[in-house]
């Protein structure tokens, strides 16, 4: 590859540098290939605007400069063009990729940005073992087994595998708690598994019922159900009454989950159903996952654009969401856009298998579409509406308490802990969008008096804080406190020894019973607590927020406490280091597990031994 660069790195400009020369776009444009390759458009500071791929360099740049281009976005972006970067490839599929990559790495504002990276989460049968069991996962599919999904939510996964425990009661525990059972669980009891850890059901019944399962995630239920109705009858000639009742119950319960599949086809592959709207400067890409035929679910992403075409907006979504995952066979799109064919084969080459991405389409597909298409219509409308009522509270926020103008960013701490061990403090960060998730922050607290709440306080502010100060992070309008005055001077001594300035202060004690509605609000400036109507807009927000750091902490604070719980009497074992201790939990699944594991059990794991196996035995059960 070859570049050519017309404005300095940002990063190598030195702040005392000339600025640099005006840039001349005809004669930039005159100077280009006409070869494929990646374009930057940057600004006056060599931040990059907008990046872009082109077939022909030449021509593609050259019509941005042209008198005849009036759209928006494109007189825009270049009238805050002051320089360009290019990059030459082989080949089309080189400059999708590195587009691809550079528009992850720097986020440049003039693209289409896909902020939610969600990773979605798969239903995992672990087929090295002689019982398989069928886990919840997420994660990259490096582990045997067979895999399937994607699911669109973990509440997804969890109700399809109800659903088969229910059916084909297959076990879920994992291998070393099925290693040492020695009678069955209460899985057992409930019907939801056979027992084959104490052997009440053979392998080739298990390895039947888990055929079955399999067949119903590949959508082929229709096989499945004349497998159970025949043996069924077989049973009946046979009088066997009780098993004949049983693979009854299986076949009605089989056809109650049938009726509860929103979306059926008969089709041999697996598909994504992908469809677009937009509205009040917002797009709202819905997506909806076919496996066998059988719908999954479906979920959202509201992508980053400016001024963007819908097919833009669609294109950027399918290239950015596909380069990062397995494609699916099909990919049917509600309207066809630019260089659907390069992506196709690009897709196709990355996963190993043919993929076809389908625009014009009929029937049960087209149906697809049209639900696809009014469920992101209505999460436009109802992301509209949550919007517009944080909106209002803010401004309910801004009148209850003075402010010159409402708050666009507000952040709230709290500190969780037991006794005073384990201190967790967290961080919560709402805006006009509601809770941004992807800017919330714990902090482990540590070399601090245990239960001193104050100094737990002031430890997480200072280290977030030093961050605001540096320019690393964005500083809120508002910081919340969940507590009272002395809390909130806490608060304030660690801003004003970083010299941040320009934060609302406001701490959050609760009233005289502790009851929502009654919260006691403190500013710096004030004697008197502020109490606000308990159908106050503005109330319920600080309500919404101070309860979602709490939920935060407390979650921080009861996985460092297990986690303690579960390494402290492993820490005390002599000629156990941490490499052997992290072993022992990773195989036998946690503490529980390694409490029920013999000696010999211990010898199977590498690096142990005799010795420390009958030391770590003897130290977690004196006197046997």
């Amino acid at each position: 590859m070859n570049t050519d660069r017309n404005a300095p790195d940002a990063l190598l400009r030195d702040a005392s540098s000339s600025p640099p020369p005006p840039f001349e776009a005809r004669v930039y444009v005159d100077s280009l290939p006409a070869r494929p390759g990646v374009y930057r458009m940057l600004d006056a500071q060599g931040e990059i605007l907008y990046v872009g791929k082109a077939r022909n360099l030449k021509a593609r740049v050259g019509s941005y400069f042209q008198p005849s281009n009036v759209h928006p976005k494109v007189q825009a972006l270049v009238a805050k063009t002051v320089g360009m970067e290019v990059t030459i490839t082989n080949s089309d599929t080189e400059a999708l990729l590195l587009e691809f990559n550079l528009i992850k790495k720097h986020r440049p504002r003039f693209n289409v940005v896909l902020r939610d990276d969600k990773s979605f989460p798969y239903l995992h049968f672990e087929t090295q073992h002689e019982f398989p069991r069928l886990t919840f996962y997420r994660g990259s599919r490096k582990e045997p087994g067979r895999y399937f999904g994607p699911y669109p939510s973990a509440g997804a996964v969890r109700e399809t595998l109800q659903q088969l425990q229910k059916l084909f009661r297959l076990r879920n525990c994992d291998d070393t708690y099925f290693a040492n059972r020695s009678r069955p669980c209460l899985q057992y009891q409930i019907q939801r598994c056979t027992a084959p850890c104490v052997g009440l059901i053979s392998k080739e019944s298990y390895a039947r019922d888990v055929g079955a399962a399999i067949k119903v995630l590949e959508g082929r239920n229709d096989e499945v159900s004349q497998d159970l109705g025949r043996r069924m009858e077989a049973a009946a000639e046979r009088l066997q009454f009780e098993e004949a009742a049983q693979l009854r119950d299986q076949l009605a319960k089989l056809k109650d989950v049938q009726a509860q599949q929103i979306v059926t086809a008969d089709i041999d592959h697996d598909a994504d159903v992908i469809a677009i709207a937009a509205g009040n400067g917002e797009y709202c890409v819905a997506l909806m996952f076919i496996r066998g035929g059988r719908s999954l679910g479906s979920t959202t992403f509201f992508p980053k654009a400016l001024f963007a075409e819908l097919s833009e907006v669609l294109a950027a979504f399918v290239a950015q969401y596909y380069l990062e995952r397995e494609s699916p066979p099909e990919i049917i799109v509600e309207q066809e856009f630019d260089e659907m064919s390069l992506l196709e084969a690009t897709l196709a080459q990355r996963s190993g298998h043919k993929v076809r991405i389908a625009s014009q389409v009929r029937g049960i597909r087209a149906r697809w579409l049209e639900m696809m298409h009014n469920n992101a219509e209505q999460a436009l409308t109802m992301r509209g509406l949550a919007r517009a009522s944080i909106e209002s509270s803010l401004e309910d926020l801004r009148e209850a308490f003075d402010l010159e103008e409402a708050p666009n960013r507000i952040e709230c701490f709290d500190i969780s802990h037991t006794g005073g061990t384990d201190t967790v403090a967290s961080c919560v960060v709402f805006g006009e969008e509601g809770p941004l998730k992807s800017d919330y922050r714990r902090f482990n607290i540590g070399g601090i008096q245990p239960g001193d709440d104050y100094a737990a306080m002031y430890q997480a502010l200072n280290r977030r804080y030093k961050r605001v100060r540096d320019g690393e992070i964005t500083a809120p309008d508002v910081l919340l406190i969940d507590g009272g005055k002395g809390q909130l001077a806490e608060a304030a001594k660690v801003l004003e020894e970083l010299g941040v300035t320009g934060i609302t202060l406001i701490g959050v004690a609760k009233g005289a019973d502790r009851r929502p509605g009654q919260e006691q609000l403190f500013l710096l400036d004030q004697d008197t607590p502020t109490i606000l109507a308990p159908d106050s807009r503005a109330l319920h927000l600080i309500q919404r927020v101070r309860d979602e750091a709490h939920r935060f902490a407390i979650t921080g604070h009861r996985r460092k406490r297990a986690k303690r719980h579960s390494q402290s009497i492993l820490e005390t074992i002599p000629g156990l280091g941490p490499v052997k201790r992290r072993e022992l939990l990773k195989q036998f699944g946690g503490l529980q597990g390694i409490l029920r594991a013999g000696i010999e059990d211990f010898v199977q794991i590498r690096g142990l031994g005799r010795d420390l196996a009958e030391v770590i035995y003897e130290h977690l059960h004196p006197g046997r």
